[in-house]
């Protein structure tokens, strides 16, 4: 791990990486109204942070710099490996691509974004009919798509965590929260006693 070169500088990635997750996201959501905007765009923004410090600027690390040299003496933490901090702090030294909360997170982030499709997919076809959606993920919780974007970020943070990004999280879920809470009340004056019998009997974030 502490063979590594130096890996950070490489803007182009930053925004290759960001471009493709944005676009891929995007092309499950497809943001019309404000409210889809905004938490399309709050995603958007935790991932531009995230791969900011993957392989731009290494924040964190500097900032932790005193600490994790002292704590974890021999590592170069200005390698790329070494950015995969979970597996620096419990002794992992080989590849960190295959440890444990790297593989996790991968799970997490695939999972997200499958969760992601199959409720965009629901979504779209109960908009087509002007109907409530409730088949595929809206059958088990009334939010799987602000569930799929908290499993995505959750997997990122496993794999890379950093400063911004840690404290970005739950200001995103509250807002997600948010804005779950004000599509209800929407959902409620269309659909009036519809909405209320499926939302008495489908759980709202959790299944």
């Amino acid at each position: 791990m502490n063979t590594d070169a130096p890996a950070y500088g490489l803007w182009p990635l930053v925004i290759i990486n960001s471009a493709v997750f944005i676009i891929f996201a995007f092309s499950f959501t497809k943001p019309k109204t404000s409210r889809d905007w905004r938490s399309f765009g709050a995603f958007s923004a935790f991932i531009v942070a995230l791969f900011t410090e993957m392989y731009g600027f290494p924040l964190t690390i500097y900032f932790l710099s005193g600490w994790l040299t002292e704590k974890f003496p021999g590592v170069d933490f200005l390698s790329h490996d070494a950015g995969h901090l979970l597996e620096v702090m419990l002794g992992w030294r080989a590849n960190p691509h295959f440890g444990p909360f790297h593989l996790l997170s991968t799970a997490f982030i695939f999972g997200g974004f499958i969760l992601l499709s199959a409720a965009w997919k629901a979504l779209y076809r109960a908009q087509r009919r002007h109907g409530l959606a409730t088949t595929g993920p809206y059958a088990r919780v009334r939010h799987p798509q602000y569930d799929a974007f908290a499993l995505i970020m959750f997997g990122f943070l496993l794999q890379w965590p950093t400063i911004l990004t840690l404290l970005m999280f739950p200001v995103l879920v509250w807002m997600y929260v948010r804005l779950a809470r004000t599509e209800e009340r929407d959902a409620e004056a269309e659909f009036g006693e519809r909405w209320r019998e499926y939302a008495a009997h489908t759980p709202e974030f959790i299944p």
